[in-house]
């Protein structure tokens, strides 16, 4: 946990009651719950679109863009330790305008740091494919695609970092309209530029990397402009002087965001990577795969809104050190979560065959196996949310009290040696195939949910530690 500084002068703890923590949450997390649906909205339309051109596309994008991810939630780790940050000094001194403008250009001066090395490895992402024996026809679709999309990342990290200062300020709804924005821009450009409508050439695979580009440049876009002109966030002059360097704040934010990173790569790496053992088992596998983890990626953004929402009211209380109030927060966030997870499972549960047929064509003969094992995927998928739902927000809460190695360790350890040990324990050894790849996931995602909630219930036992 980072102490807080000497100099500062705490706010006097005013503990708020389990119904105002409740009603703040969700008036916090709705917006984001929206901001983060319409973020994967950009992908979805990909996934839809390309679905519907041609499932050797489909499948090429599915393993470049689970590559992107792994690499881009990295970065997004790094500067997910803004709004702990931002929280706490609003915690501590309600109307600061100095510090919270320092560790959001600190973020996005992170966000260049990181960008360099992540377009290295995205520039040779057809050998990396190769090397771990993908098909060279999908290696080498999917690295055309890397090429043009990777050049996207800068401008949406550097927005993610906007996002998380509005969402701080508890005013994400501007991240939702600026998210619509870019859906707006994606739907059009992939279509357009997929089928060669509106004039444009039939670019395919091609054409929905382009388009991924234009989205992200076009949310940066319209954020910059949103951060610098609505009033309530224009005093803060995030551009002003921007080359001036804060390298306390620079290394605090590494400090405390690389094991955010490495927890997100973690998780994201091993969704990646059963991606990868999708296309060792066939090419049908892994389009279901990626049509099944579209499906639940959309369900999980109710809890990591959530999540996302607890960190910012844990970290609010952790700043004016009322340990009373973040705890409330905190179980506050968690059952919300787990209620959440229990609607988003049944619909999962209920309406299978709905879900998938938005993204493959049930009546297309070509696509039945597919259809078929994305089917068998997203039950086991339904099971596997309301644990995912658990550690999400089991990691937001120790993000507000700006707990991060802990988690990171529990990451490792349930996602990699567990996870992926029975992922690939079913699926090859036992012969399940892909159902056996996500029964791993889920066992993976269990044990990480319940170290979580331990961890917090120590804290919370101990009064979390926010005057040790």
């Amino acid at each position: 946990m980072t102490a807080l500084p000497a100099t500062s002068s705490p706010s006097k703890p005013v503990t708020t009651g389990l119904g105002v923590e409740i009603r703040a949450l969700l008036l916090l997390a709705g917006p984001l719950v929206l901001g983060n649906l319409a973020q994967m909205a950009i992908h979805t339309t990909e996934v839809i679109i390309l679905g519907r051109y041609d499932v050797q596309a489909l499948a090429a994008a599915a393993l470049a863009v689970n590559l992107y991810f792994a690499c881009g939630t990295f970065g997004m780790g790094l500067m997910t330790a803004a709004s702990p940050m931002i929280a706490a000094e609003r915690g501590r001194r309600k109307h600061s305008v100095r510090d919270i403008r320092r560790t959001v250009r600190q973020g996005m001066w992170v966000a260049l740091t990181v960008c360099l090395p992540i377009w290295a490895v995205l520039w040779n992402a057809e050998q990396l494919f190769l090397l771990m024996g993908q098909q060279p026809d999908l290696a080498r679709d999917a690295g055309q695609f890397m090429r043009i999309a990777m050049w996207g990342l800068l401008p949406w990290l550097l927005q993610f970092v906007l996002r998380m200062y509005v969402s701080a300020l508890e005013r994400p709804i501007w991240g939702v309209f600026v998210t619509l924005c870019g859906v707006a821009m994606n739907l059009v450009a992939c279509w357009a530029l997929v089928f060669g409508n509106l004039g444009f050439p039939e670019l395919g695979l091609q054409g929905a990397a382009i388009a991924n580009l234009i989205a992200n440049c076009t949310l940066f876009a319209v954020m910059a402009l949103v951060v610098t002109q609505v009033r309530a966030f224009r005093r803060y002059r995030l551009f002003g002087r921007f080359w001036v360097a804060d390298w306390g704040r620079y290394r605090a934010l590494f400090k405390l965001g690389l094991p955010i990173a490495v927890t997100f790569a973690f998780e994201v790496a091993i969704f990646s990577s059963a991606a990868f053992l999708m296309g060792l088992i066939s090419r049908d596998s892994l389009a279901a795969h990626a049509v099944a983890i579209q499906i639940a990626s959309f369900a999980f953004m109710v809890p990591f809104s959530l999540s996302q929402a607890a960190t910012v009211r844990v970290g609010l209380h952790h700043g004016a050190r009322d340990a009373q109030a973040a705890a409330r927060a905190g179980w506050a966030a968690l059952g919300l979560g787990v209620l959440a997870a229990c609607l988003m499972s049944a619909i999962m549960a209920l309406i299978p065959g709905a879900l998938v047929g938005l993204f493959i064509d049930p009546a297309d003969a070509s696509a039945a196996s597919a259809f078929a094992l994305a089917l068998s995927f997203l039950l086991v998928a339904a099971i596997f949310q309301l644990v995912d739902a658990v550690q999400a927000v089991g990691a937001g809460v120790l993000r507000g009290l700006q707990d991060t190695r802990w988690p990171m360790l529990f990451a490792a350890f349930g996602y990699w040696v567990v996870g992926m040990g029975t992922a690939w324990f079913f699926a090859f050894r036992l012969g399940w195939d892909g159902v056996g790849v996500w029964i791993g996931l889920a066992a993976g995602l269990a044990v990480v949910s319940v170290l979580m909630v331990g961890r917090w219930a120590l804290r919370e036992r101990f009064g979390l530690g926010l005057y040790a």
